[in-house]
């Protein structure tokens, strides 16, 4: 909602915000590290960049609850110093960086926690956005691809540090009421004893059965 209000004040007043994207290697351009996320060129831009936002940051805030917030201002952060640090001299803007950083968490975070769940989770990632993967290289001149590689490795890395934090794999423990003497079938050696029950069947002629009624 914030960058669609944003991109829609352009709009209606014919103003242009882009300055306030990241400029590389000039102080100019450091105010972008924060602003440069909110703002976008075009509708279509907007448009390309908002759902995917909106799909995978509902994934990650439902899904790994604990660490959510703070992997997504790892994100943001990471992604702004890096694009003023070695991108190209331009102005760089767009939540494109951020959507990279969404995407290669959680490709990369179900499948180093093995949790089936968030496996799952991994492959609908690759299924709905897995093309995302080409934006990383410099295919067009004027897209970011800068911002596209920083987000993901950013991601990758995030969802290394924060492996042993969040949802972890599901691990079947035996407890001491498990592990009692009356079915001891996983110690070797011991002989397992179990109760028999003699059922006992009664036949009855028909001339019985009418007696009885």
């Amino acid at each position: 909602m914030v960058i669609g209000l944003i991109h829609f004040f352009q709009f209606v007043f014919d103003v242009n915000f882009t300055h306030y994207g990241v400029y590389p290697r000039d102080t100019k351009g450091l105010i972008g590290i924060a602003t440069s996320p909110l703002i976008h060129g075009s509708f279509s831009h907007l448009f390309n960049n908002s759902i995917p936002l909106l799909i995978l940051g509902s994934s990650l805030f439902f899904f790994y609850k604990e660490i959510a917030l703070k992997v997504t201002l790892w994100i943001y952060l990471m992604v702004g110093i890096w694009t003023w640090v070695y991108a190209r001299e331009a102005y760089h803007i767009g939540a494109s960086g951020l959507l990279y950083g969404l995407f290669s968490f959680l490709l990369v975070s179900g499948f180093i926690r093995r949790n089936t769940q968030l496996i799952s989770l991994s492959f609908a990632v690759i299924f709905l956005y897995g093309s995302l993967v080409w934006g990383i290289f410099p295919i067009d001149v004027k897209i970011s691809f800068e911002g596209h590689l920083s987000g993901f490795l950013a991601g990758i890395i995030l969802a290394l540090y924060y492996k042993k934090q969040g949802p972890q794999k599901v691990v079947h423990e035996w407890g001491e009421d498990d592990l009692d003497d009356e079915h001891p079938y996983w110690k070797e050696g011991v002989e397992v004893k179990t109760k028999q029950q003699q059922v006992n069947y009664v036949y009855k002629t028909k001339e019985e059965e009418e007696e009885e009624d």
